[in-house]
């Protein structure tokens, strides 16, 4: 057996569908954002990053940054270890608190990232479940696809955001038979709502549990950026929400928000759980300067202004003729259609135009549907704007990639 070989041909294999990932060495700056330097094999320049997940630039604020460097001096470095030997700080007790009231639930529980969350959680939760049937949405984020694998539960998907088809599925199941949903609030490649009221009906009339997964909504919604669920004044009716602090409150982890003994339990079953060294304090204490932020006037502000920035973008790229898909949130995808074109395109931006926007290919997106992913920002200003449209409507032209969606 040639080891090296078989690795070298699954490298060749992505690399010959023009979908092999290279990433950008990026170097952000503090108070600049969203520029950056980028290195180069040639250089560095900098560049405007147009598909950064730091929604709101919450990395770069002075009191999250400020509430990390106490952290720091005050706790140390690291953890210590798991939460069980000797990980768990009074700020990682503080933020569960801070979460928990921001859900309007009993409790909440955190995970070093928003995959680990959701892998844990609903495995756990699925398998102390007796004899459970999970019903998750196609276009389920792969974390979650990961969490209903794991569980080795029996598992029905139904076609996305159908809730005729999620009926049936459902109505094939006995009342008296466990039975956990999982879905997303925002399903950040193409931009559009979960329906959570509807969902949450269904749930009550079949007899079932409800995850809903609100990473993008997290800091973005809502008034006081509990999410879509908070927005739409629907928290008490989700059984368990799972967030992240990574994307609009710009730090690292992820968390569960439900029950009192459902957030117990994963603490106590969860392997991704127990046996993970816990989040850093400089990362918790920023987290939680991060979340009573959002949750205030300042954050209300900026939701107000991402929105903006958002749905500008949207409208300047459509009159345009660029295709932009049809999308009721803040994401900005724009098809591209091929995974060639789309890698090239991204590569003329950054080359060209000193624009970082990173192709989404397949896996993430089904085949066909390949497309720019942009996330403007309350700090992406007009000039920033009009540099961004003036490239991507050159770039069309060059590539002759379809201004149709």
């Amino acid at each position: 057996m040639d080891y090296r070989r078989v690795f070298e041909d699954a490298i060749a294999r992505i690399k010959a569908e023009g979908r092999y990932r290279i990433f950008a060495d990026l170097q952000r700056q503090v108070g600049r954002f969203p520029r950056a330097l980028h290195h180069r094999p040639d250089g560095v320049r900098e560049v405007t990053i147009w598909c950064s997940n730091d929604y709101l630039g919450m990395g770069q604020h002075p009191a999250v940054l400020a509430a990390a460097r106490e952290a720091l001096e005050s706790y140390g470095a690291g953890a210590g270890g798991t939460r069980n030997i000797s990980g768990t700080t009074h700020l990682h007790v503080l933020l569960e608190q801070e979460l928990a009231r921001l859900h309007r639930k009993e409790a909440a529980l955190l995970f070093t990232s928003g995959y680990v969350a959701n892998e844990a959680a609903i495995s756990t939760i699925a398998r102390l479940l007796p004899d459970c049937v999970i019903f998750s949405d196609e276009l389920n984020h792969a974390s979650m696809i990961a969490g209903v694998r794991s569980s080795r539960c029996e598992k029905k998907i139904f076609r996305h955001n159908d809730l005729e088809h999620l009926e049936r599925l459902l109505a094939e199941q006995p009342r008296e038979r466990a039975k956990l949903i999982v879905f997303e609030s925002v399903y950040s490649m193409d931009g559009d709502f979960g329906p959570i009221e509807a969902v949450c009906d269904l749930a009550e009339k079949y007899n079932a549990m409800t995850y809903l997964d609100e990473v993008h909504a997290v800091g973005m919604y809502g008034e006081h950026g509990a999410g879509v669920a908070e927005q739409w004044g629907l928290m008490e009716r989700v059984d368990v929400i799972q967030g992240t602090l990574a994307k609009a409150y710009g730090c690292q982890g992820g968390y569960i928000a439900g029950a009192e003994a459902v957030v117990d339990a994963v603490r106590s079953y969860a392997s991704g759980f127990i046996f993970t060294t816990s989040l850093t304090p400089a990362t918790v204490g920023a987290a939680l300067a991060s979340v009573r932020l959002l949750a205030g006037p300042e954050g209300r502000e900026l939701r107000a202004r991402h929105q903006e920035r958002a749905a500008t973008l949207k409208r300047r790229l459509a009159a345009e003729g660029l295709p932009v898909m049809p999308s009721e949130t803040h994401i900005v995808p724009v098809l591209v259609g091929d995974p060639v074109r789309c890698k090239q395109a991204s590569d003329m931006l950054l080359d060209e135009f000193n624009i970082y926007i990173q192709p989404i290919n397949f896996p993430t997106v089904p085949r066909g549907t390949e497309r720019l992913r942009i996330t403007p920002t309350p700090w992406h200003d007009d000039a920033t704007m009009d540099q961004l449209v003036e490239a991507l409507v050159r770039v069309w032209q060059r590539l002759e990639i379809p201004r149709a969606a």
